[in-house]
């Protein structure tokens, strides 16, 4: 089942051009990851793909529906389908861990406060956190603890569809390595499609399933990591590091 359907998206801020008619697909159970140099519009593509980017040409069809023409009921409704881990993490300062993660079940759900704290202390131990945690606040927190929250809180509504954006960006190699195991767990356990904006070998190595390139605002390759070492094209080769 295709989860994601790119196709023929440019974008254009200013006279900087930056996707030149891109096309991809992301299918249901993918890790799926979106590479390509700095500026090469990684964030960018994501950030349409979960209408914080408005799509200025060309086409994005989630879950089967084409999100360029929704009504704001409907992308409302939509929006309750995935989950995103934003590279800085963006948690409430003001709130506890527990209230981060909560806070999307309060929005969109009207079930009692004892069983959306239940759920948040659920979320919580899936992402390897100690129920200690969710009193603490975000400034009491690692890093690595503040994207584990991050993650808790994408995992709240049950998505089906889960957004990542540099997920790995200011770990240590350990602590990467055990968040890329952490995603392929919890992608095999809740049945999840996983969208990961990367530049992290190592991710791209050990948890992706499939990833497209973007080179000189085009689409370089689409496809897995051993289809690509097995490309013979220099600047795949040169991108992999290989």
């Amino acid at each position: 089942m295709e989860m994601i359907k790119v196709r023929d998206v440019s974008t254009k801020f200013g006279t900087n051009l930056i996707h030149d008619k891109v096309s991809f697909t992301i299918n249901q159970g993918d890790i799926y990851g979106i590479l390509g140099g700095s500026g090469a519009g990684k964030s960018t593509i994501m950030r349409e793909m979960i209408l914080l980017e408005d799509i200025q040409s060309g086409t994005i069809h989630v879950l089967d529906q084409d999100i360029k023409n929704f009504s704001l009921k409907e992308l409302y409704k939509l929006k309750q389908n995935w989950g995103v881990l934003f590279q800085f993490w963006a948690l409430f300062s003001s709130l506890t861990v527990l209230e981060n993660v909560t806070s999307v079940l309060k929005e969109y759900t009207s079930l009692p406060l004892s069983l959306i704290n239940e759920i948040g202390y659920t979320k919580l131990k899936m992402v390897g956190l100690p129920d200690k945690a969710a009193a603490l606040y975000p400034a009491e927190l690692s890093g690595g603890m503040k994207k584990r929250v991050g993650l808790a809180r994408a995992l709240a509504m049950d998505p089906k569809l889960l957004f990542l954006d540099e997920p790995t960006s200011g770990l240590d190699p350990s602590s990467a390595e055990s968040f890329d195991r952490l995603i392929v767990e919890l992608k095999n356990m809740l049945n999840l499609t996983v969208v990961v904006v990367t530049h992290d070998l190592t991710t791209i190595r050990n948890a992706l399933t499939k990833f497209v390139i973007f080179h000189e605002k085009k689409v370089l390759f689409e496809g897995s990591f051993d289809e690509a070492k097995a490309a013979n094209h220099y600047e795949i080769q040169k991108f992999l590091k290989t």
